[in-house]
């Protein structure tokens, strides 16, 4: 009660601070108490200082400012004894200020008193006051009630007319946004879904804004990302569905652009053929022209073809629609997912250029084959360019190179792989011209072909080689067929036809009447034509390779050259080699040899005329059919000798000698009499063949017929041989001589041919005359009457007829003659038997 009545203010602190005053009261007592305890022990010295801890203590219990505990602790922190002295401290305090207080309500009693009496005196009238306003507020209450039901109502009507008003301008608001997701939904289901995200743009940057609090719109937002998806996967699939159509279409692409391309170059290439028409017409090169008609029906032709494909053509875009693309590309712009888009377009593409260039495994046995790889592979390249020049980063040059360098490389050797296969050079030209065509077409839209050129070169060559091998079956097909006879004519008309054939000049032909032979047989002129159409075939060949006349007259050239050194060598060493083929074929085969090499200016004149470059540039190749026609010829030559000396071995062969007839028959042996009539008779056909190859044919014949002679009598088989037989072998030997020295082949000089039977002679003669003592006394003497007689062939044949002497002369030792020539015999057989072996000890 003291802390009450000390300090009127500390009754709100408990309150304040959730403290019973008791509390407050039993916390000061003890915190007094404990100080007073504490205080007895600290001696007199602190008594002062104490005093003023105590008075800190109140001020700040007074000031109300908590919490206080720290101020309690610090009084029972201190001295012993403090807490008593504290809480006298705290007495007397509170004393003081029950003293103030008791003050100030005696200043202020007698002001209470006077308002107290006021109150009572206005008491009544109050009351009075109350009445009246009760009665005035409760007829005001009854006079009210009607207005307060209209009053109501006019709230009532006005509230709903704001909400009409708010209704309306909601309405308002949204029915914008309503009309333009209607207009999504009719774009969606008309595919205009490029219109449908711009609309979808305007929906969330404009109008959803507008109305985002309410239901609706966040379900059309939420909706708005699958529509997105929706048209994504749509426009994709319009894309692949475009992807498939220009796969499909491909060929038709490229084949309206190679149409195209060729169209573009149809008056430059009929000037060229109009040009090289004149330039040919009328002209011969020693009645060598070059046929003007070929020439107009090409034209002619080409201008037709021409004329129907300017109908036809068609442009890309005719064909091809590319909106499915342009409207992918612009919907994945908008999407923000144009890379995803390219790289899709790109990866697919590839994929199908892979497709498009793997070719058939049959595409080389036909040309539509060829025409069909190209026409796919041009369509897909042009579908890009357009791609490329019409979109802005869907593809761009260097993909379009990186793709185009793959596919060339991959076409080169496709090409180089297929070709190899062409047999038919008709093929592989048809092959050159569609090649040049594809790189022409790719060229005009910014390709570089320059590849293709150099593959043209080595698809020329196996041009050249399969023209070689056709040519080789014609070449064979004309030998063959002919008769290997002079050409006969009858009159003027048949002259001209071969004239105008084959360039032949002989005015000692001409001065002859008719009827009359040309030296050369009908494969002459049919050769030297083939040999023009194959440099037709090869010039077909080097048209439209963006070559110059020099390049291409090089390229005649050469292979011309190939023609005459290696397919038509090849064939006539190979007619020449034939077992059917006889002398006579062979003699008429050098005569046909001679004339075409004579013609070979001609055909450099006719390559000339075709390529206007003349013979004398220091480049210019020349033809090489001179050292053909002389290697055909010394062939045909050395197979005459051999065929000579094969039936020269046949006819010997029919020999049927008595080696021990003891008389000669007086005349010569049949079968070397029907031997001299065969060579008469073929040396009668070789005086139209050079003089040189006719007399060393009758040389080679002599000699091989004497060699044979030799061995005849030389034989090992041959054990016995009588006078008799040597006799008649001597009178074969003398017709033979008469042969040689009766000239059956004009040129030789003197006796030169009788030469060739001189060994057989001078070993007939020592023989026939017995002079062996003049032999072996005049051997190796320069001057010997015997010089070609070798003592071992002497000896052999020598032997031989000892051998008979003895067996047919049984009494050959009763008669003095026969002992001696026996004698004789044996003592000259010792004689060369020591000479032979003293020339082997020499040797």
């Amino acid at each position: 009660m003291c802390c009450v009545g000390g300090v009127g203010s500390c009754s709100d602190s408990p309150d304040k601070y959730n403290l019973e005053l008791s509390d407050f009261c039993i916390i000061c007592t003890i915190s007094l108490q404990g100080r007073a305890g504490k205080s007895g022990a600290c001696g007199t010295m602190l008594e002062e200082e104490t005093d003023q801890t105590y008075e800190n203590v109140l001020a700040e219990i007074q000031s109300f400012e908590l919490p206080i505990e720290a101020t309690l602790r610090s009084v029972y922190d201190d001295q012993p004894n403090a807490h008593k002295k504290f809480m006298e401290k705290l007495d007397a305090c509170i004393r003081n200020h029950d003293k103030e207080i008791e003050k100030m309500c005696n200043f202020h009693h007698q002001g209470f008193v006077d308002a107290i009496t006021e109150l009572l005196k206005v008491r009544t009238d109050a009351e009075k006051l109350k009445v009246q306003v009760t009665d005035t507020n409760r007829r005001f209450q009854d006079a009210g009630k009607e207005v307060i039901v209209h009053t109501e109502d006019i709230i009532r009507c006005r509230i709903q007319q704001r909400n009409i008003t708010t209704v309306v301008e909601k309405l308002q608001l949204c029915l914008p946004v309503l009309e333009m997701y209607s207009k999504l939904k009719e774009q969606m289901s008309a595919k205009r879904y490029y219109s449908a995200l711009k609309t979808m743009e305007q929906l969330e940057n404009v109008y959803f804004p507008w109305v985002s609090q309410y239901r609706f719109c966040q379900l059309m937002i939420e909706n708005l990302p699958k529509l997105r998806e929706d048209i994504k996967e749509i426009s994709m699939s319009d894309l692949k569905d475009f992807l498939e159509s220009i796969r499909k279409h491909s060929d038709k692409i490229g084949e309206t652009a190679m149409k195209q391309a060729q169209h573009q170059k149809t008056f430059s290439v009929s000037l060229q053929k109009q040009n090289k028409m004149k330039f040919g017409k009328n002209m011969y090169i020693n009645h060598d022209r070059i046929p003007e008609e070929r020439n107009e029906t090409v034209l002619k032709h080409s201008l037709e073809e021409e004329d129907e494909n300017e109908e036809e053509v068609l442009t890309v875009q005719d064909l091809v629609d590319f909106s499915p693309v342009y409207r992918c590309l612009h919907i994945y712009s908008v999407l923000g997912d144009e890379e995803t888009f390219e790289n899709y377009y790109r990866k697919q593409r590839k994929k199908q250029a892979r497709l498009v260039l793997q070719p058939q495994s049959n595409m080389h046995e036909t040309v539509d084959g060829y025409r069909r790889y190209f026409t796919q592979i041009v369509g897909f390249f042009v579908v890009e360019d357009h791609i490329l020049h019409v979109t802005q980063g869907l593809v761009t040059r260097a993909y379009t190179d990186e793709l185009w360098n793959m596919a060339l490389s991959k076409i080169i050797a496709v090409l180089r792989a297929h070709s190899s296969y062409c047999t038919d050079p008709d093929l592989v030209l048809e092959l050159k011209n569609l090649i040049v065509i594809f790189a022409d077409t790719l060229q005009g839209y910014g390709f570089p072909v320059n590849r293709l050129f150099d593959l043209l070169f080595e698809i020329r060559d196996q041009y050249n080689e399969t023209l070689l091998k056709k040519w080789a079956g014609v070449f064979r097909d004309i030998f063959e067929e002919d008769n290997y006879s002079p050409i006969p004519i009858v009159n003027e008309e048949e002259y001209k036809i071969v004239i105008s054939k084959f360039p032949f000049q002989d005015p000692d032909l001409e001065k002859q009447s008719f009827p009359k032979k040309f030296p050369m047989s009908q494969s002459v002129p049919h050769i030297y034509i083939q040999v023009k159409e194959f440099i037709y075939a090869s010039l077909k060949f080097s048209e439209s390779l963006h070559r110059s006349s020099t390049e291409i007259d090089d390229m005649l050239r050469k292979s011309t050259n190939l023609l005459l050194t290696r397919t038509l060598s090849s064939c006539l060493l190979n007619l020449i080699r034939k077992p059917h083929i006889g002398l006579t074929e062979l003699v008429q085969i050098i005569i046909n040899t001679t004339h075409l090499e004579q013609a070979c200016k001609y055909l450099e004149d006719f390559i000339t005329n075709i390529t206007n470059i003349s013979q004398e540039t220091v480049h210019t190749t020349r033809l090489y059919g001179l050292s053909t026609f002389k290697d055909a010829r010394h062939a045909a030559e050395g197979e005459i000798y051999t065929k000579l000396n094969q039936k020269i071995d046949e006819f010997v062969q029919l020999a049927d000698y008595d080696w021990t007839m003891s008389e000669p028959d007086g005349r010569a042996s049949g079968y070397l009499m029907d031997l001299i009539n065969f060579l008469r008779s073929i040396f009668q056909v070789f005086t139209h063949l050079p003089g040189k190859v006719a007399q060393t044919a009758c040389m080679s014949a002599c000699q091989h017929l004497s060699t044979s002679l030799m061995q005849m009598l030389l034989d090992s088989e041959l054990k016995q041989i009588s006078m008799g037989a040597v006799q008649q072998f001597n009178l074969d030997v003398i017709q033979c001589e008469l042969f040689a020295s009766s000239e059956p082949v004009p040129g030789f000089q003197g006796d030169t041919l009788q030469l060739a039977f001189i060994d057989l002679r001078q070993l007939l003669d020592l023989f026939m005359v017995w002079d062996w003592s003049t032999y072996l006394a005049d051997y190796g003497q320069p001057a010997s009457k015997y010089l070609r007689v070798n003592p071992n062939t002497a000896l052999t044949l020598l032997e031989k007829m000892k051998d008979t002497s003895k067996k047919n002369n049984i009494f050959a030792q009763f008669r003095k003659n026969d002992r001696d020539k026996q004698k004789l015999i044996e003592t000259v057989v010792k004689q060369l038997r020591s000479l032979v072996n003293g020339m082997s000890q020499h040797t």
